[in-house]
């Protein structure tokens, strides 16, 4: 199965607070998110907000787009994310989306 973008953010905020050599416990209490909650987000188990992944960048003090730029890169070298030869992403003909009508064109 491909790499999820949420195990690939998880990893780059474990990467970085390992480098940093600071404990899940120290970082969770800067974010001022529970420590359970911050190792679900790490182990790419639970999707990050853009206000939790804020909370958490700013308590390993690195910058957002760092971050992305990083799980970018993860997902760049991961074979079932990579772009096809000509460079451009295609979506497969058996992938269907439903796209639900809003509520107001819905009761018209």
């Amino acid at each position: 199965m491909a790499l999820l973008l949420r195990e690939a953010l998880g990893g780059s905020l474990r990467r970085v607070r390992m480098d940093q050599g600071r404990t899940l416990r120290e970082v969770s209490t800067s974010a001022r998110v529970s420590l359970g909650y911050l190792s679900e987000v790490e182990r790419g188990q639970k999707e990050a907000s853009s206000e939790l992944l804020a909370a958490i960048c700013d308590a390993l003090a690195v910058e957002i787009a760092d971050v992305l730029l990083d799980v970018r890169d993860t997902l760049r070298t991961d074979p079932e994310h990579a772009a096809p030869q000509g460079g451009h992403a295609t979506i497969a003909t058996e992938t269907k989306v439903v796209i639900p009508a809003p509520a107001a064109l819905a009761a018209a």
